[in-house]
């Protein structure tokens, strides 16, 4: 076996991008995806959160909170890191001190393989449903975010605007919350 030198930035927990192909290549990578959405007083979910942008097929995509887990950092730190990025610094998502996902979801290169697709690599992702209390303003990776019903997230015109999975993540955080239609 050959030896393989691949260099880390341990203050960052970045690859470069030689080191990251490579590596998305030949081991699944930590991701997590956070479905924002908004609570009533009782805490019930009234409104969920999608970004309009760029996935990783190339399509214009209405789509989660989603990114990759970094080397020495907790699911809790990377999934705060991503809404910050994704939604705004002015967000305040909840994210309790000891997340438990409502599920995984595995991303393969192959759509048909799980139902989940992003064609770079194969993904294993922590999902979470996050309450967010604070003014959300995408941030310049998104084009759009724009917050549905729970009826809206699921009907016809916003799953046909999803690609990647993204509708099904949609239908199993609202079951998980019980506001499945």
């Amino acid at each position: 076996m050959s030896e393989i030198d691949i260099e880390t930035e341990t203050s960052t927990g970045w690859l470069a991008d030689d080191a990251l192909a490579m590596v998305r290549a030949n081991v699944p990578i930590v991701y997590v995806d956070a479905v924002p959405v908004r609570v009533d007083s009782l805490g019930n979910v009234i409104e969920v959160g999608m970004l309009l942008r760029v996935a990783a097929d190339g399509t214009i995509s209405r789509m989660v909170v989603t990114g990759r887990v970094l080397f020495n950092e907790r699911v809790r730190e990377a999934l705060m890191r991503h809404c910050e990025k994704d939604l705004g610094p002015l967000a305040f998502p909840r994210v309790p001190a000891n997340p438990t996902p409502f599920t995984v979801v595995e991303y393969f290169p192959d759509p048909d393989r799980s139902g989940f697709y992003d064609p770079r690599h194969h993904a294993v992702s922590l999902a979470y449903v996050v309450p967010v209390e604070g003014e959300c303003e995408p941030t310049q990776e998104a084009l759009d975010l724009r917050w549905f019903s729970p009826e809206e997230a699921v009907g016809q015109e916003v799953r046909e605007s999803m690609t990647s999975g993204h509708d099904r993540l949609i239908r199993l955080a609202l079951a998980h919350v019980g506001k499945l239609p």
